[in-house]
């Protein structure tokens, strides 16, 4: 059972197969079976691509069964037109087509798998990647709103300070008027004189505007506080909206991509044990002697050929002969006086007729 799904696998005749040797038997179920198993692992690593993209068992597991049929029936076409000759160069060069493609496909099933093999190394590298990223995007958008909350934090500041030289004005006056009722500076007078009361009410007139100020600048630095809290909750809002975005940066070819950063001789020898696999049977193909099943096989098309040959050759005189009676039958018509005369009176009734209709359709017109 297994050995003729095998040979199904290979492309081969079963018919011609069982009349062959056993050695040959084996080959090509050898053949087929590699066919499979390159097939298998191609349904393996379609699956696995698709799931990196999709995130979805099922659609991946069908698009696997798809990619898997797609290769395994390339595969097969490959081996099973794949014909024996006496010369090895020439099947080689009638191959180089086909171990190309094999190649192509290599590439293609490799690929995911190296993914898979290599998924916690891959993991490290975007990580990293994740990282510069998410610096890369905070800093582009603190770029978007540093100026705007440098600009109103200058404001609060501009208007912190503006309180306090009002306020050092205030109390340097009242130092001034303090050091003149106790007589160290000014007049030097002990007592609160006249210039003692005339300072004291440039103070307090000075500290009723400070007061005055802290209160409008307390609301000022208020609104511009809350404008302070605005800016950055935008920014930490957006911060917040792209980091998904970053976080999902594990797609397939983010991982392709992180697998260029690995070193390149465990994917290097990966690829060439797909390599190997791909064109193994092709390889075998051309390597293996020409065996029963090829002369048997050989033997079949060169019947089908000369058959198909004399077909066409009878064909060609059959044909041949027949234009040839054909020939001598209308010449001797043509020399036969009453069929002559019998063509020579239809012709003239139906030049009559045609002259007839057209005096008709005329003389309706002019009528």
């Amino acid at each position: 059972m297994i050995k003729q799904f095998f040979w199904m696998c290979s492309g081969a005749d079963p018919d011609l197969l069982n009349e062959s040797p056993k050695s040959e038997q084996i080959k090509y179920a050898g053949i087929g079976g590699t066919v499979f198993f390159t097939a298998v692992m191609a349904f393996i690593s379609g699956s696995y691509a698709l799931f990196t993209v999709f995130d979805n068992m099922y659609i991946a597991i069908a698009f696997g069964i798809v990619w898997g049929l797609l290769i395994f029936n390339l595969d097969r076409f490959i081996v099973s037109t794949i014909k024996k000759q006496d010369n090895f160069w020439k099947e080689f060069l009638q191959a180089s087509p086909r171990i190309i493609l094999a190649m192509i496909i290599a590439v293609v099933i490799s690929k995911p798998l190296e993914i898979k093999i290599f998924e916690k190394e891959i993991n490290q590298v975007l990580l990293e990647q994740k990282n510069a990223l998410t610096l890369q995007n905070q800093n582009q958008i603190a770029q978007q709103y540093s100026p705007e909350i440098l600009r109103v934090e200058n404001e609060i500041e501009a208007l912190k300070t503006n309180v306090d030289t009002k306020e050092k004005e205030v109390n340097d006056l009242y130092e001034t008027y303090i050091a003149e009722a106790e007589g160290r500076k000014g007049t030097l007078l002990l007592g609160k004189g006249p210039v003692y009361k005339e300072k004291r009410e440039k103070h307090d007139a000075l500290l009723q505007e400070l007061q005055q100020l802290k209160e409008s600048n307390k609301l000022k630095i208020t609104e511009k506080e809350t404008t302070l809290v605005d800016l950055r909750g935008k920014q930490k809002e957006q911060i917040a909206v792209s980091q998904p975005i970053i976080d999902g940066f594990d797609g397939l070819m983010a991982r392709i991509n992180a697998i260029g950063q690995l070193a390149w001789l465990p994917s290097f020898f990966i690829l060439l044990l797909f390599l190997a696999i791909e064109t193994a049977p092709v390889l075998a193909k051309l390597l293996a002697p020409k065996g029963a099943y090829d002369l048997k096989f050989q033997d079949q098309e060169d019947a089908l050929l000369v058959w198909v040959t004399q077909q066409k050759n009878q064909r060609a005189e059959l044909l041949k002969t027949d234009n040839s009676l054909n020939e001598k039958v209308y010449y001797d018509v043509a020399e036969d006086e009453e069929v002559y005369a019998y063509k020579k009176q239809k012709a003239k009734e139906l030049m009559q007729l045609q002259s007839d209709v057209f005096y008709n359709k005329q003389k309706k017109i002019m009528s």
